[in-house]
């Protein structure tokens, strides 16, 4: 089926460069996450500074900082998971559908020979092999399975989890997943925690109320849609996305952000509308990843293979659903949404005789609808000079900018912070305080760190915002802060009127005002 395009503004802005990243056997000292020296030396024959020389170390790590966000060498783990999971019973196995996965993007996964190692033949693929399993588990190899990573065409790492399953012995009502990273000398890269998952023993039969809302898909949540035939999991395919075209992938899935559509706007366009989806909706399915899009539907509720025309209440997770395109004329069953294969295709559903408020539909015509969760986390180890763990690593959620006299501060929101992170304006360091594992403050660094030039600036400056930790390991970050100056004429040629004495003193007035009031944030996701 052709997809229709769907102009995405979040998407973020391409890379500066495509240059390789870094070579991460430079010089550097050996010390801990928290910053305390570790017993060794230098691995580089080039000669080690002089000790007490904080300044030329400020400069090498600026450098270096400078360096990973222009070359955007970080390696990304992206975990994808549904938002709830059946247990199962006895001794039976209800395997999470859809099954976990793990991307991991970026050039830093590259295979690069350890020191005085060469690369070794037909070595090639991640440097990381992968365990998931569920958390508070054993680890045991029965509860943990090993994810076997495939190259994608994107350049993209692939694994996926298909044997994972919750049993009735486990009475919590929510858990996490837990990835295991290892390189492949046997060092440990991390260890990384998927959103809350909740459990549910069934899907629920009864109409969905508001005010009980924990299952209830609201419009612009992600999604995961499976067919699965006769109930077997071996015929089970996803809705998914290959080569900008929608296919039924039998190992493969992707989320789709499900909006409420409005009838009267054109396909392609269509604004976000708040609420909870119901079924007789018009809806439509964005693809999260390549922003491709379905024509506009109507999500319909399905029993016993009929698709009922006159049922409007609230979509629950694992419902059985089918998606109607609009303008049949009715009585005529109406065309929906339907695979063949791994094609996704159109299936014309016959009227019913008896029931005039049904369609029938084929067993390839029934989706199963879920909610979706992602969590993604970003590092670069070409600056870091220990071989600590890079977990946890920290995320921000939100910025909340405060300014007062000639100093303006910012507050970061997030989760796993610690007191040996550094917050970063570009390539300049920010004074930071550790205030909980949820809040790092900092103070904004003066324009003038940024350039000589900053009293004749036109335009605004925006520097990316990113974490250091102690040891070099660089966390880059969806921030940004824009530093918004006032504009002021350069020194004209020579021979021109000189200008007033004060005007340092006002240019320098003119800068703490803005510097105290005239910032502003914007978020790139």
């Amino acid at each position: 089926m052709d997809p229709v395009p769907a102009a995405d503004p979040s998407a973020p802005p391409g890379p500066l460069t495509h240059l390789s990243p870094p070579d991460s056997s430079e010089a550097r000292p050996r010390s801990g996450a928290d910053g305390r020296s570790l017993p060794g030396s230098w691995t580089s024959c080039q000669p080690a500074p002089t000790p007490g020389s904080p300044p030329e170390h400020v400069m090498v790590l600026r450098e270096g900082v400078r360096q990973c966000l222009q070359q955007q060498c970080e390696q990304t783990v992206w975990i994808l998971h549904a938002k709830v999971a059946q247990k199962s019973y006895g001794n039976e196995k209800r395997f999470f559908c859809p099954p976990p996965c793990v991307y991991l993007a970026g050039p830093g996964w590259r295979v690069k020979p350890v020191q005085g190692q060469a690369h070794q033949p037909g070595e090639t693929g991640p440097t990381v092999c992968g365990y998931m399993g569920l958390d508070g588990a054993s680890g045991s190899a029965a509860e943990t399975q090993k994810l076997n990573f495939e190259e994608q065409a994107d350049s993209r790492e692939f694994g996926c989890a298909k044997t994972l399953y919750i049993s009735d012995a486990d009475k919590r009502k929510h858990f996490r997943l837990v990835l295991r990273l290892v390189h492949r000398g046997g060092r440990e890269l991390g260890t990384f925690h998927s959103r809350l998952i909740k459990v549910i023993s069934k899907p629920s039969q009864k109409k969905q109320s508001l005010k009980n809302t924990d299952l209830c898909i609201s419009s612009g949540s992600k999604v995961s849609l499976f067919n699965r035939l006769r109930s077997q999991t071996v015929s089970t395919r996803y809705l998914s996305v290959e080569d900008g075209a929608f296919v039924a992938s039998a190992r493969q899935w992707a989320a789709f952000t499900l909006h409420l559509a409005d009838e009267h706007c054109s396909q392609g366009d269509f604004p976000p509308r708040e609420g909870y989806v119901r079924y007789g909706s018009l809806v439509q399915l964005v693809c999260t990843v390549t922003g491709i899009t379905l024509p506009p539907m109507i999500i319909r509720k399905v029993a016993k293979q009929y698709a009922l025309l006159d049922v409007d209440e609230p979509i629950s997770q694992l419902h059985k659903c089918a998606f109607q395109f609009p303008g049949e004329p009715a009585g005529e069953g109406g065309t929906y949404l339907c695979l063949a294969a791994d094609k996704v295709v159109q299936f014309q559903a016959s009227p019913c005789p008896k029931e005039a408020n049904r369609a029938l539909l084929n067993d390839s015509s029934c989706w199963t609808i879920i909610g979706t969760e992602s969590v993604e986390f970003s590092f670069s180890t070409s600056l870091a000079w220990t071989r600590e763990p890079v977990t946890p690593v920290p995320l921000i959620s939100t910025l909340e900018l405060s300014g007062g006299g000639d100093v303006a501060t910012l507050e970061l929101h997030g989760e796993n912070f610690h007191a040996g992170l550094k917050v970063w304006f570009g390539d300049v360091e920010a004074e930071t305080m550790y205030r909980s594992p949820r809040s790092l403050v900092c103070v904004v660094p003066d324009i003038a760190a940024f350039g000589s030039d900053w009293r004749w600036l036109r335009t605004p400056i925006t520097v990316p915002v990113s974490l250091v930790r102690a040891d070099g390991l660089f966390y880059p970050s969806a921030f940004s802060f824009t530093y918004t100056p006032e504009y002021s004429a350069r020194p004209g040629p020579p021979g021109a009127p000189e200008p007033a004495a004060d005007a340092d003193a006002l240019l320098e007035s003119i800068h703490h005002e803005f510097t105290r009031s005239n910032f502003h944030l914007f978020i790139q996701t």
